[in-house]
């Protein structure tokens, strides 16, 4: 199939520089904001004398970039994951939190943790087996079963629990993981690092890429099994490829930040509902408002609480789990006819 430019109504035109504008805050905010504030003129400064020539400029470099960078990649990669698992599924409710994804590459993250592979690409990598994994795992289980909507949610609720009790598992016989494990099960950013940040960022911009190039057959095949087929879709390929990139942006992010839930789940949702949901403009918008969210949310963590810090997965789940609950009675289990 051939794909066409990608052009925008004047509404997904208007989101998308809203979008942008608000990414673009939301990064000054945290870059700026902390227990120790930034100010513009300390910035500039630092770019031009060095960023070693004040504190001002390493906690710049050294703390709130990363952090920020950090925030913003992982909130972009769990939303479009979290865009394609729905049309995918066709279940509104679905994303990879809730289906297990996060929680296979958590897994596998958790393993190379207890073998001591700590960043860089073998973790992703491993966090990309874990992720794809389990949300073959499910998909295969709902096909072959002829599972309902709210049934492909109860497997993955049911995947959640085996693969966190693993984990626990694992951390009971080496310890030294436990030290890391409470932060990374609910998912924070103050240990990340340019060496973990790098090889995260290049999968993820990548996948990314790919996906923009794919959205022509994303449409396809949420039109349903019986219409991509009758339009030549090779059906089970294009499924395999599209959750197999999903997973992937899911374990970079879980890779570098934890187990962040629920952004996938209410950014996707929220822009199809402003702006349809067309692949074209449902993946970039999804990424850009979901980098600017996670990265608001991180800010709030870093700075309502001051002198504490609490890890960002919990401002996650107190937005999370009131929408997933919302959308779950109104939509009487994720059905959608957008």
């Amino acid at each position: 199939m051939k794909n066409s430019a990608i052009s925008y109504p004047k509404k997904n035109r208007t989101m998308l520089t809203v979008g942008i504008i608000f990414l673009a805050v939301t990064a000054f905010l945290g870059i700026t904001l902390g227990s120790t504030p930034l100010s513009f003129e300390e910035i500039r400064l630092a770019f031009i004398n060095g960023f070693d020539s004040s504190p001002g400029g390493r906690i710049f470099l050294y703390v709130r970039l990363p952090r920020t960078l950090a925030a913003i990649i992982c909130g972009a990669a769990l939303s479009v994951s979290g865009a394609v698992i729905q049309g995918v599924l066709a279940n509104r409710l679905a994303s990879p939190s809730i289906i297990g994804v996060n929680s296979g590459a958590g897994l596998a993250v958790t393993i190379c943790t207890a073998l001591g592979i700590y960043g860089g690409w073998q973790l992703s990598l491993f966090a990309f087996i874990g992720g794809f994994s389990v949300v073959m795992l499910v998909s295969l289980s709902a096909r072959k079963w002829g599972a309902s909507r709210g049934t492909v949610i109860l497997i993955g609720v049911a995947m959640n629990s085996l693969l966190g009790a693993i984990s626990d598992a694992v951390v009971t016989f080496f310890p030294d993981v436990g030290v890391m494990s409470n932060n990374f099960k609910v998912g924070e950013f103050s240990s990340v690092t340019y060496e973990r940040i790098i090889p995260a960022i290049i999968l993820i911009l990548l996948t990314t890429v790919v996906l923009l190039t794919l959205t022509n057959e994303l449409d396809v095949l949420t039109l349903g099994e019986d219409n991509a087929k009758g339009l030549g879709m090779n059906t089970s390929l294009m499924r395999t490829v599209f959750l197999l990139l999903s997973a992937l942006l899911a374990g970079c992010a879980v890779s570098l930040a934890g187990l962040i839930s629920f952004v996938g789940l209410i950014v996707p949702h929220a822009i199809r509902r402003v702006s349809g949901s067309k692949a074209s403009s449902l993946i970039p918008q999804s990424a850009i408002f979901g980098g600017g969210f996670v990265c608001l949310c991180d800010t709030v963590a870093r700075t309502a609480f001051a002198p504490f810090e609490i890890p960002v997965g919990i401002i996650m789940s107190f937005f999370g789990a009131p929408f997933f609950l919302f959308i779950l009675i109104k939509g009487k289990g994720g059905h959608s006819r957008d």
